[in-house]
């Protein structure tokens, strides 16, 4: 599912994550230590960051980077913003962002990076899942099974270029036939569950608190049977 041969489909970050090597590079350990998911070639890059106990310095974000907590607490300081991040917190680093972090215990967050787009200001947003939600587009008429859902979103962030963003997004129950992603999406579950069967025939169901990817070019289809809410990541190319 994750070379130019192989299906493409979904991800649980999770599972992979458990079993993955970390390699550590030269220089800081958050930039360092990591280990990095069989995507196709491209400008999107994602894995796992894995922080030992301790503090360190990032001098530069090398590219546009959105990452999320998936055990441990970290603490990111940049001038005067102070930000404590426990497990489901999510960010976003521009290109250019300089910061302190610091982990009272070692700690493991999942990546997904954009290279090539516009140049980062620097800037570091945090991703509120709490913040209000206005009316969205649902899913198109042809492809739904059943009612229209009511959707909501708020986004958080989003690149200059209008392709990288990351926000917070919910939906009334809804079940929509298999279409083909031309973005990557990496969702991370607040509220609900949900299940996709891509164009192989595997299905895979995900509930609060997973963390997943949805490649490029995977033909997945969606049944949510309660309400769900998400935190999204998302490169979807002009």
């Amino acid at each position: 599912m994750t070379n130019e041969t192989l299906t493409r489909s979904f991800i649980d970050l999770r599972a992979w994550a458990a079993g993955a090597t970390v390699t550590m590079g030269e220089g800081d350990p958050f930039l360092a230590a990591r280990a990095q998911l069989p995507l196709a070639p491209g400008p999107i890059t994602a894995g796992l960051i894995a922080l030992p106990e301790g503090a360190g310095v990032v001098g530069a974000m090398p590219a546009d980077e959105f990452v999320i907590v998936e055990s441990g607490v970290v603490r990111i300081v940049q001038g005067d913003t102070d930000i404590a991040m426990a497990e489901g917190d999510s960010i976003v680093l521009r290109g250019g962002a300089a910061f302190a972090w610091t982990a009272d215990a070692a700690s493991r967050l999942l990546f997904m990076r954009r290279t090539g787009g516009p140049a980062g200001d620097g800037a570091i947003i945090p991703v509120d899942a709490d913040a209000p939600l206005v009316p969205s587009g649902a899913p198109l008429a042809e492809l739904l099974v059943g009612p229209t859902p009511q959707c909501r979103n708020n986004s958080d962030w989003k690149s200059e270029d209008g392709e990288f963003m990351a926000g917070t997004w919910d939906s009334t129950p809804y079940h929509r036939r298999a279409m083909r992603y031309v973005h990557f999406e990496l969702m991370y579950l607040l509220d609900g569950s949900v299940t996709f069967v891509d164009e192989a025939g595997a299905e895979g169901t995900f509930h609060k608190g997973d963390i997943f990817l949805v490649e490029q070019g995977a033909s997945c289809s969606w049944d949510s049977r309660v309400h769900v809410k998400k935190i999204y990541c998302i490169y979807r190319p002009a």
